[in-house]
């Protein structure tokens, strides 16, 4: 498994912005695809943002597509979620995940992401 680490959350404005980082180790960071999720107080842990193993390609969630962007750096092990224009719906703790298989990154659901983050907490106020 790779080890994730998530940082970047806080407490932010309504039309801020945020940037989470997604620190990683382990030798197959580079060949997997990652991913960003949520999961809101009550509710299930939904998709964010997925990025492909060599930057390729990205994934969005209708509800974040046009304000966060996913970005990596494989020589930092490292990936990014940048967030403009937060809305207070966007409250929730996000959470970095690893691919555990090899497929188009659209079609990836939560079941196939084997290693998770602890989390980061971001919250924006109205």
């Amino acid at each position: 498994q790779v080890q994730l680490v998530e940082s970047g959350g806080g407490l932010v404005q309504a039309g801020g912005s945020l940037r989470l980082s997604c620190a990683a180790s382990g030798r197959t960071f580079s060949n997997r695809a990652m991913g960003w999720f949520r999961q809101a107080p009550g509710k299930e842990r939904e998709f964010a943002a997925a990025i492909s193993w060599n930057g390729g390609s990205t994934y969005y969630a209708d509800s974040v597509k046009g304000r966060f962007t996913i970005s990596r750096d494989n020589a930092k092990n490292t990936v990014y979620l940048q967030m403009n224009s937060l809305k207070p719906e966007d409250t929730a703790v996000y959470y970095c995940a690893a691919s555990s298989r090899i497929g188009n990154i659209a079609t990836m659901r939560l079941a196939d992401f084997g290693s998770w983050g602890q989390g980061t907490q971001v919250t924006v106020s109205s």
